[in-house]
């Protein structure tokens, strides 16, 4: 939107856009060089019929109509001014607008000085808010996400406020969390946890099945009352790794949980078949680099014989940085896995990775862990429990838990 007025020596003009910078691209592209701003504001326009104004900013400006001058340094921009506010004609009807305009602008205009990087003068917030999305180990395009929010929706009186701002930032990294919904299949429900070596699947297998063996409910929406204990089953097709084997079944043998071994497509159908009557059935799966196409071939070959109504989970460390948590996303992309489990969080203090990545990806979260008690130290994924473990973030919790209450599994 733009509005033009004629003097004796200028043109002047009003020009109606989302952000300066949308302006001042208007700007050069209708008037060019010889278009000089002299103030600007936010403002707010209506909608239809008058509903859900936006937020705009609007540039007061003039084109000369005398011969392009050499452009003056940033230094002499008062000075300029000045001069050009002298020629104005004092019969020029827009002239008292723009003086008064300029005046009650002045400290606005200079609050909206930016630095080279898009920083503003007057906002430090801006920096502190981005040394904590570093020290959290946030991911660059997320910050910059975060950063751009800051800027596009929030007022600079608003800026000015340290804990308005702080829950501000943490509310929209919570809004980036997506919590997966556990269905409720028909039996049995065959769940299949994939993962690169040293994550801890076996641990996290035995203690998803211990959970639904014993009948525990974890998290804000876990039922009150006695649970019923489910039947459980164990298939391991990891019968590499030394002690793999071993581990899984002394798990079973102390839960009471049968434990089968899987070397072929042939085998897994079998035991399913055996299994059929059960509740659960878990299948823990080799850990290998996500780079050994091999041998995830073959094993996502072998899964195969799971059937399309299997659930498919995959396992990632919390001290992963996010770069290698985005490249194991993209590598079991093939498995089609519905959701993540986040493994070690008691190793880290750092949860920026864990929200950058699965943000990047569009994946979505079903269980914690945070230790090595079987079954105790595995929780649903809930979006406070993550956010509670930034670093140097001024929260109400309360208030967080109000907003993510909605995120929550189903069983």
């Amino acid at each position: 939107m733009n509005q033009h007025t004629t003097g004796s020596k200028y043109e002047y003009f009003i020009e109606q856009a989302a952000s300066y910078r949308e302006a001042h691209e208007r700007i050069l592209s209708q008037y060019g060089e010889r278009a000089k701003v002299l103030t600007q504001k936010k403002t707010r326009v209506g909608g239809f019929l008058g509903l859900f104004p936006r937020d705009m900013i609007e540039v007061h400006g003039y084109i000369t109509k005398e011969p392009l001058m050499k452009r003056p340094a940033p230094g002499d921009f008062h000075e300029e001014k000045k001069k050009i506010l002298e020629t104005v004609g004092k019969k020029d009807p827009v002239q008292d607008t723009l003086l008064k305009e300029l005046r009650e602008l002045k400290v606005a205009v200079e609050s909206q000085k930016h630095y080279s990087n898009g920083m503003s003068h007057e906002q430090p917030l801006f920096k502190e808010i981005q040394d904590l999305l570093q020290d959290n180990e946030f991911s660059r395009k997320f910050s910059q996400d975060i950063l751009q929010r800051l800027r596009r929706e929030l007022s600079v009186e608003t800026l000015q406020d340290t804990e308005v701002v702080h829950q501000k930032v943490i509310e929209w990294i919570g809004d980036a969390i997506c919590i997966h919904t556990l269905r409720k299949p028909e039996q049995p429900n065959v769940f299949i946890l994939v993962g690169p070596t040293g994550v801890g699947k076996t641990t996290t297998i035995a203690k998803l099945a211990a959970m639904h063996r014993l009948g525990i409910e974890q998290g804000e929406n876990a039922s009150p009352g006695p649970k019923r204990r489910k039947e459980v089953r164990i298939l391991t097709i990891d019968n590499y790794r030394i002690g793999a084997r071993q581990q899984i079944e002394t798990y079973g043998q102390i839960m009471e949980i049968p434990v089968s071994a899987v070397e072929s497509s042939s085998d897994l159908r079998k035991y399913l078949d055996l299994y059929s009557d059960a509740d659960v059935i878990f299948i823990d799966t080799i850990g290998k680099s996500p780079k050994d196409y091999a041998t995830l071939g073959k094993m996502k070959a072998l899964l195969a014989s799971a059937g399309a109504s299997a659930e498919v989970h995959l396992a990632m460390s919390a001290t992963t940085k996010c770069s290698d948590m985005l490249e194991i996303l993209q590598q079991f992309e093939p498995f089609g896995y519905q959701s993540v489990i986040i493994t070690k969080l008691d190793e880290t203090s750092k949860v920026g990775a864990i929200v950058s990545s699965l943000w990047e990806k569009g994946k979505t979260l079903s269980f914690m862990t945070n230790g090595q008690s079987v079954p105790h130290d595995i929780q649903r994924a809930e979006v406070v429990q993550l956010l509670i473990n930034l670093e140097g973030f001024k929260m109400n919790r309360s208030a967080l838990e109000e907003r993510h209450s909605n995120k929550k599994t189903e069983q």
